[in-house]
């Protein structure tokens, strides 16, 4: 295979991740300009970055229309406050999509530090137009005086899969004069450009998981939510209306709507328990809450018993009791 081609595809061998690693080297500047980034695949890079100087980020299709114009009309802060929150919902999306691995965290750690000292610089573009993608690298002209840098340009967003996963098209342009032409349609978005470096540092460290100040208590309440997430959603779905005389026991809506839910995902349920504890009652409140018709198949003996029920709690007359004694 050639391997010095200068159109990358992450096909194969021929993965932007690797062409950006190489072409880093005895690099003092970074300029990217994308649709969107993911800061949960910084890890990759972030190594091959550790000697450049500047790293500029512009993201050129990172909200919705509806938000641009919104901005576009009044540039306020009022309009600066709901631009911001669509960028708080992609991030807050991205970092529950994102893999749970100390690499992940280390490369995201990096990013914040060096938002932080201002190595690392975020704007977004309010220009709706925008669609180019352009990775523009400056050389250390002390270390490499005859190269001033390299372009790419192409399909790939600076993320996880725009770097080697998605199957891209990239061309790599090594003329200074059109590496020096890209950065000057660089800079003049740039300068266009809204500066939020600083909101991303705040989303990031109170809305995601990098978060360090969560107690063991919450914690706690949060893993009960996730666990219980599913059941506590079917409530709308479930009727838990009881009739006059019963009485109300938490314990059997709880059954109750763990049936439901074991019945949504198996198609059956076993209701089990000691006697008198209200096996029938739960039987007759799930019932309620079913589609279609029903057929009640009980003990000769308890046959009236379950006819009475199903009149306490109205259940349509097309649900039937028979007896198991004509099995």
């Amino acid at each position: 295979m050639n391997t010095d081609l200068s159109v990358f595809t992450n096909m194969e061998d021929v993965k932007l991740k690797d062409r950006l690693e190489k072409v880093l080297t005895n690099s003092n500047y970074f300029d990217v300009l994308v649709g969107y980034f993911r800061m949960t695949g910084f890890y990759k890079l972030y190594k091959n970055l550790n000697e450049v100087q500047e790293i500029r980020i512009l993201i050129g299709l990172g909200i919705d229309r509806k938000t641009v114009d919104m901005y576009q009309q009044s540039i306020d802060d009022v309009s600066k406050t709901k631009y911001l929150q669509s960028v708080q919902l992609k991030v807050e999306k991205e970092f529950i999509e994102s893999d749970d691995n100390a690499k992940v965290e280390e490369g995201v750690h990096k990013f914040l530090e060096w938002l932080n000292s201002g190595k690392l610089k975020i704007r977004m573009t309010a220009n709706r137009d925008v669609h180019a993608k352009l990775y523009i690298i400056r050389k250390n002209q002390d270390l490499v005086p005859d190269q001033f840098g390299n372009l790419i340009t192409g399909s790939s967003n600076f993320s996880l899969s725009g770097l080697e996963k998605n199957i891209e098209f990239n061309v790599e342009l090594k003329n200074s004069a059109d590496v020096k032409y890209a950065l000057e349609f660089f800079n003049k978005l740039w300068s266009e450009s809204i500066e939020i470096s600083e909101d991303i540092i705040d989303l990031v460290r109170n809305n995601t998981w990098m978060k360090s100040d969560i107690t063991p208590y919450e914690m706690y309440l949060k893993t009960i939510y996730e666990y219980f997430e599913e059941e506590l959603d079917e409530n709308d779905k479930i009727q838990l209306n009881l009739p006059p005389g019963f009485m109300k026991l938490k314990y059997q809506e709880h059954a109750v709507k763990q049936a439901y839910k074991i019945i949504e995902m198996h198609g059956g349920v076993f209701i089990s328990d000691v006697v008198g504890l209200g096996k029938t009652i739960i039987a007759a409140m799930l019932s309620k809450s079913l589609k279609g018709r029903k057929l009640f198949i009980v003990p000769p003996v308890i046959k009236q018993q379950w006819e009475e029920i199903l009149k306490d709690f109205d259940l349509p007359r097309s649900d039937t009791v028979e007896s198991s004694g004509k099995i």
